[in-house]
């Protein structure tokens, strides 16, 4: 029998110092050649004494000279730009293959699912789960409701700590798309669980895997959650150096981040530098500027039943609104009390016609009242006017949300209130 001489370890890095010894053990071996990034995750031991480092890293710290490999094949130019300035100080070079314009490739269409992109999700909540994972539902609904945005090959995947491994097959065309989550496993798990295959033979099928179980692997989309999100810049170990690099490299086409930017700025972590990064770059969107995301942040603030948090006018909902939106304390009242689906279809029916004008109209309260139907309930709605400062400005007044046999006892109070406005204000009123 031939003896080898030669052994190649790969992904060294995985593998405790011990294991290493093993192949080394082969009778004839002459040469033994170790690749490994010692920038990203080590084998995982809860050891004091150290007994997760690699072979690799103990050559290195006892002077052995190291080889870099310095051409990157894997990543469009502007995923590698940040993890190649943080991790290997501009050692990197992209290949021939990255930079051709052919490697541009869009999933989605406007500038916020460009190549590299951190998106803003400001308005999320960090919550925990039946399993004690920290979870974020704006986020996991942002990510799961990604798939209607005419997505090509009508599919995605997601990103944080740990990974959804979601694989197209259309003909001749196989995309891949990977989402990696830091703590919401179980989350995403549930929502993404009840649209999609497991079964990897079917067209679209979604699995989950973690960020350290992905080192080595690669997709051509990722889509980063961090989850996070707090006034102290809390983000446990999302903090981790090398398990931000892992995640940061794994793209080949595209990588878009999910996060809570005032939360990482706080962190005085990895995170802040890549928030800062992007607003210089150019990358830094914002969620709620984006139409087609809005509606799923609207869908996730309704679940988690934050619905005090849509009833204010600085709201994603109401802030880009034609016209100023005031609530009536009764109609606050009223949303607290119905039950959660007659709340959720309330506050998309304000979503969908908080633009249109009044028609033009004219005598009491009863004339001015504009009602919607909300399943079994009636929202009731006028203009009105409101004094901001030293001017009276027109807005649209949502004065309650109530069966349909209350609405003459509301239009008799507002018979009154109406009744003590002047003359020049009530021709406002009626536009």
């Amino acid at each position: 029998m031939t003896l080898l001489e030669i052994v190649v370890i790969d992904e060294a890095a995985q593998l405790k110092e011990c294991e290493s010894t093993i192949p080394l053990q082969l009778p004839g071996l002459r040469h033994a050649i170790l690749i490994e990034d010692e920038k990203q995750l080590p084998a995982m031991v809860q050891s004091k004494a150290e007994f997760g480092r690699s072979l690799f890293e103990r050559l290195v710290i006892l002077g052995h000279k190291k080889h870099l490999l310095n051409v990157q094949y894997r990543m469009h130019p502007k995923v590698s730009l940040f993890p190649n300035s943080q991790f290997y100080e501009k050692k990197i070079t992209d290949g021939p293959n990255v930079t051709a314009a052919l490697y541009e490739k869009r999933f989605l269409k406007g500038d916020i699912f460009g190549s590299y992109s951190f998106i803003n999700v400001s308005r999320g909540k960090e919550e925990l789960d039946d399993h004690q994972s920290t979870r974020n539902m704006a986020e996991v609904r942002l990510v799961a409701d990604m798939h209607k945005m005419n997505f090509v090959g009508s599919c995605f995947g997601n990103l944080a700590n740990l990974i959804l491994l979601c694989k197209v097959q259309n003909l001749s065309l196989q995309n891949k798309r990977s989402v990696l989550v830091v703590y919401q496993v179980f989350a995403i798990q549930r929502t993404l669980g009840k649209r999609y295959s497991t079964d990897v033979r079917s067209y679209f099928s979604v699995n989950v895997s973690s960020v350290d179980g992905f080192q080595g692997g690669e997709e051509d989309v990722i889509i980063i959650s961090t989850v996070r999100c707090n006034g102290s810049g809390s983000i446990g170990f999302l903090s981790t150096i090398r398990r931000a690099n892992v995640a940061l490299t794994r793209a080949r086409y595209c990588l878009w981040i999910l996060g809570n930017a005032t939360t990482l700025v706080n962190s005085g972590s990895i995170w802040t530098n890549i928030v800062i990064d992007a607003k210089a770059r150019g990358c830094y969107f914002d969620v709620t500027n984006d139409k087609r995301s809005i509606q799923a942040n609207l869908s996730a603030t309704i679940e988690l039943k934050q619905i005090g948090t849509l009833l204010r006018t600085d709201s994603p909902l109401f802030k880009t609104a034609k016209w100023k939106v005031a609530f009536c304390e009764n109609f606050s009242k009223s949303i607290a009390r119905i039950k959660d689906m007659e709340n959720g279809e309330a506050i998309k029916q304000l979503a969908k016609e908080k633009n249109r004008m009044m028609s033009n109209k004219g005598g009491n309260s009863s004339a001015l009242l504009e009602v919607y139907n909300v399943k079994h309930l009636k929202l009731i709605w006028t203009i009105d006017i409101l004094q901001q400062n030293s001017t009276q400005i027109q807005v649209l007044k949502i004065w309650d949300i109530i069966p349909a046999y209350l609405i003459p006892n509301l239009a008799k109070d507002l018979d009154v209130l109406f009744g003590r406005y002047a003359v020049d204000m009530m021709n406002r009123l009626h536009m």
